[in-house]
């Protein structure tokens, strides 16, 4: 096998690379993966969807402990009781 000596600089300079995922004679601009331009726009939330997340926060209360978590089907039951809500 080949023996590769580097010196100080060197290895700092790839470790830093490495590290920054960026090129030791850039400007100091680093490649950033950039959002796609065609990207689709979120989406519009429908009505009942919204009927269905007020009706959630109302009835979510009665199904939770004391210390913030959800009771035993907590969860499904308050799903279940907001969905009922929302259909009147």
């Amino acid at each position: 096998m080949a023996e590769v000596t580097l010196s100080l600089e060197e290895y700092e300079a790839l470790r830093g690379m490495a590290h920054d995922n960026s090129c030791i004679n850039c400007s100091g601009e680093v490649n950033q993966a950039s959002p796609s331009p065609t990207a689709k726009p979120k989406r519009k939330a429908s009505s009942s969807n919204k009927k269905y997340a007020a009706a959630f926060k109302k009835v979510k209360g009665r199904f939770m402990k004391k210390s913030g978590g959800w009771k035993k089907n907590g969860f499904r039951n308050a799903a279940r009781a907001a969905h009922k809500l929302a259909r009147k």
